[in-house]
């Protein structure tokens, strides 16, 4: 069979490196050498691939080394290539060493002073001590009643300030010093004796002795009061604290005796004794106070 001019042709087969196109040139030259072609197509391919792969692992090594280069920079006094970078110096990164968390050594509070214990030796109780630091003012008041104040008196032979059995007891005892002053409320006066002594043990043993006997302070007259108590029956009372013995008598100032009925009396000389208390009290408050400050 003929296909045209150029006579009979076989069929072409691409996959056949020797087969001929179904055309020819217009010039009529020499068919084309396929099997060239396909071997420089094919050569081409593998010079593509081989770039490539190259090209990759040339770009994951500069990824790697600039890693590494930040690392230093980030690590090190000076950056590997002398350059400044973006990261912040280990300076200005704060840490928790730079700012260590506060600590406090273990430490227990001293037990509070007591206040007994200031007035209970002369050693301790050192404060100024008279009849008007421990009895102030022209006046007191217990619960709503006022009693004006009389006469103080301060001495240091404390048989001359007491009657009765007292001179005898408070001299055995070692009594140092009696402080007296006395209050008057609608007729009826009081006073209030506190014998000093060096120690709690003294004081104890004078009140003691003391107690339920014929020992009296003496009263003190002045400043408005009239002498009361020097022959009429009055009432009195004995009592200790720390290194302090203190005493009253109570009674009316136009001589009457004192009866069990006559309960002005018996309050008036209640609430002295429970002032004088206070206040000596108040006096080791005040010394402990001052000794916890220091």
């Amino acid at each position: 069979m003929n296909y045209g001019q150029g006579g009979p042709q076989s069929q072409w087969d691409p996959w056949k490196p020797q087969s001929q196109q179904p055309w020819s040139s217009s010039s009529g030259g020499p068919s084309p050498d396929w099997a060239a072609l396909a071997d420089a197509s094919e050569a081409r391919s593998k010079r593509r691939r081989v770039l490539f792969i190259g090209g990759g692992a040339i770009a994951t090594l500069a990824v790697g080394t600039a890693v590494a280069m930040a690392v230093v920079s980030a690590n090190g006094d000076n950056n590997a290539s002398g350059q400044p970078t973006n990261l912040p110096a280990s300076a200005s990164i704060p840490s928790d060493s730079a700012n260590p968390a506060p600590s406090f050594e273990p430490t227990s509070a001293p037990p509070p002073l007591d206040p007994k214990d200031f007035i209970s030796s002369v050693e301790k109780d050192t404060a100024p001590l008279s009849a008007e630091t421990l009895f102030p003012g022209t006046q007191l008041t217990m619960g709503e009643t006022v009693y004006k104040k009389g006469s103080t008196a301060d001495t240091k032979n404390c048989a001359s300030a007491a009657q009765g059995t007292l001179p005898k007891v408070l001299t055995a005892n070692g009594c140092t010093r009696v402080l007296r002053v006395s209050y008057i409320k609608d007729g009826v006066a009081v006073t209030v004796g506190v014998a000093v002594f060096d120690t709690e043990v003294q004081a104890a043993k004078a009140k003691g002795a003391a107690a339920g006997k014929q020992s009296i302070v003496k009263s003190l007259a002045g400043k408005g009061i009239k002498a009361f108590c020097d022959s009429a029956v009055c009432r009195t009372t004995t009592n200790a604290y720390g290194r302090y013995a203190y005493f009253t008598i109570a009674g009316f100032t136009n001589g009457k005796n004192v009866t069990t009925k006559d309960t002005k009396v018996f309050s008036t000389g209640d609430d002295l004794a429970e002032f004088t208390f206070r206040q000596i009290r108040r006096r080791g408050e005040a010394q402990a106070s001052a000794a916890a400050n220091r």
